[in-house]
């Protein structure tokens, strides 16, 4: 889990995106340079982000400047797991298991909104079991899970506000 931790941060997303561009080669998808750079700019901040400001970046940058645009490449994005949507902030992150087979684990800070990704293999046996216990066919599992990130432990411990944005 790269979670809340820093880390070598260029390293990350250049290999996040030569994973995409190895899954798309090899099942004949097509990795639009505009669905490179949505997956780029998720994989930049390491937090969840939602399409209009997804849209803004893009838009600044001359890619498109209508909502479609961006809600087509994270669609794509999501489709084949690059990426995920995260209910609770109505946002989307960049897959942190690219060609995993995994459910996500979503830690979403209520103080910065950074969000972590880990995975459970627990949650899909338990969620499958109880599923098919009632007849049910379980096909994706996500689970999000919401509390504080360490920074703002820190700060909520020191007795500062939390809420505000981190670097």
């Amino acid at each position: 889990m790269i979670g809340f931790e820093k880390h070598d941060h260029g390293h990350c997303i250049t290999d996040a995106v030569s994973e995409a561009e190895r899954h798309c080669a090899a099942e004949g998808l097509q990795f639009t340079p505009i669905r490179r750079r949505v997956l780029e700019l998720l994989l930049a901040e390491h937090r969840a982000m939602g399409a209009y400001e997804v849209l803004d970046h893009l838009r600044e940058e001359g890619l498109g400047s209508q909502p479609p645009v961006a809600y087509r490449a994270l669609d794509f994005l999501v489709k084949h797991g690059f990426a995920h949507r995260i209910e609770k902030l109505n946002a989307f992150a960049a897959c942190a298991h690219p060609g995993e087979d995994h459910v996500p684990v979503f830690l979403i800070c209520r103080g910065c909104n950074g969000v972590a990704e880990t995975t459970s293999d627990t949650a899909r046996g338990v969620l499958v079991k109880d599923a098919a216990a009632t007849g049910f066919t379980l096909e994706r599992v996500m689970v999000e899970g919401e509390g504080l990130c360490p920074k703002c432990t820190a700060d909520d411990t020191a007795g500062g506000a939390t809420g505000g944005a981190r670097a």
